[in-house]
């Protein structure tokens, strides 16, 4: 039956109790009967505030008053587990549901019996160690070879008749240097060929340079997340350089002026996302490769003797380059920018000036007229022009994150890594120049 709601709902709590048993005072509305206390009840008085801790379960109390130790209920009603034994008593299940197989009690968090589902494994055997002596031992197997008359790719079976092959090694500079001497005899030949006997041919020379340069940088500072617009900036390169060959300086300065205008008209055809990045971009291209290239085209346009300008300006730039490598793989300690070009050291840029200053000191003397010691300070204002401006490429691709402008040219990287000394000598040979050997119109 269900037993009534002790809040004063008259209908059921919903579930069956089993019958009530029988209490240890008289009721009218229950029938009395015999009443048996719980066995872990404890009605023996103790001294106040004195706490019993009889074991594993929780603390018990033993003052005045009567506390049940844990699964003993001796209130008022019965219990309606399914373990009750008898009116107000729980003896918890029995010892089969809660038995480990170790002999023992699975117990709760407080000493409870627990019941069959808290333990699901309380029946599963325990795990025993095998002994690992009868495991027979693992062992390697040889790899299985490739059949007869085959081999992998990229190996090649060396022979007495055939020696195995080897990786180029690179110089201490870090070059392929037969490479580079072969590329560098064809780019001198290249330029110094028209210089004396085409010079128009030199400008085309000059023209197609520019336009490389232009595009190596362009795809270059694509690293850092620019888009400078490549159509114009190739096109107003070769449009300075021109104006520069036909009409001086002022020209050089109106080409530059042409290009960067050209290239934001042309740049808001893309909108409006990055646009300074990519105009800024833009506008170190376009002074770092036209604008400088076009001072060697003023110093080829000079009346009379315009070639041997540029004949010396390039020795001077070469003079400087090969001391500088020489003094640099031979006797080189110091770094001179470690976090620029770990490879350039003091010793190699004693190298660069001291070859420079001799060199260009016998030329000018020996073209120009012009005393030694002022040949000697033009060939040190190339040098260290020279050597700056190959730190300033060198800091731009180590922002950009790039070893080589491309790999244009093998043992050098790209035409950008060649011009870079040539680029930022050439306006101070104009300058020089135009002081030691006054032009003759």
């Amino acid at each position: 039956m269900s037993h009534p709601d002790p809040y004063g709902n008259t209908e059921s709590r919903g579930w069956d109790r089993p019958a009530a048993p029988a209490l240890p005072w008289p009721d009218t509305d229950i029938e009395p009967g015999p009443w048996r206390p719980g066995p872990a009840a404890h009605t023996h008085p103790a001294e106040p505030d004195t706490y019993a801790r009889p074991g594993p379960g929780p603390d018990t109390y033993a003052g005045p008053d009567t506390y049940a130790a844990p699964d003993t209920y001796a209130g008022p009603y019965p219990t309606t587990s399914r373990h009750h034994n008898g009116p107000g008593r729980y003896d918890g299940p029995p010892a089969g549901d809660r038995a480990r197989p170790d002999g023992q009690e699975h117990r709760g968090p407080w000493g409870e019996p627990a019941r069959d589902d808290e333990y699901p494994t309380a029946q599963i055997a325990p795990v025993r160690d095998e002994p690992t002596d009868q495991i027979p031992a693992v062992r390697d197997e040889p790899e299985p070879e490739p059949p007869a008359g085959r081999r992998g790719p990229g190996r090649r079976r060396a022979s007495a008749e055939r020696p195995p092959t080897t990786a180029p090694k690179s110089s201490r500079a870090g070059r392929n240097l037969p490479a580079a001497i072969g590329v560098g005899v064809a780019l001198g030949a290249a330029v110094v060929v028209p210089l004396f006997f085409f010079m128009p041919a030199f400008l085309a020379v000059l023209a197609a340079a520019v336009g490389i340069g232009i595009w190596e940088m362009a795809r270059a500072v694509r690293r850092s997340g620019a888009h400078p617009p490549l159509a114009p900036l190739v096109a107003g390169g070769v449009i300075t350089v021109g104006l520069a060959w036909f009409a001086g300086p002022d020209a050089l300065c109106l080409g530059l002026l042409v290009t960067v205008l050209g290239t934001m008209i042309w740049r808001l055809g893309d909108g409006p996302g990055n646009y300074q990045r990519d105009l800024t971009a833009a506008t170190l291209i376009a002074v770092y490769v036209p604008f400088l290239a076009g001072f060697a085209a003023m110093l080829a346009a000079a009346p009379g003797d315009g070639a041997l300008r540029v004949l010396v300006t390039l020795a001077a730039v070469v003079l400087s380059d090969t001391g500088g490598y020489a003094a640099g793989v031979s006797f080189g300690k110091h770094p001179m920018a470690p976090t620029i070009s770990p490879k350039k050291s003091w010793e190699g840029f004693a190298g660069s000036v001291t070859a420079a200053a001799a060199g260009s000191a016998a030329l000018l003397w020996a073209l120009f007229d012009v005393a030694p010691w002022w040949g000697a300070l033009f060939g040190m204002a190339i040098s260290v022009s020279a050597v700056l401006g190959d730190l300033a490429e060198s800091m731009i691709k180590r922002d950009l994150g790039v070893k080589d402008m491309s790999n244009l040219l093998p043992g050098h990287g790209g035409l950008m890594d060649r011009l870079d000394s040539i680029l930022f000598a050439v306006p101070v040979a104009y300058l020089l120049l135009a002081v030691f050997v006054p032009v003759v119109s």
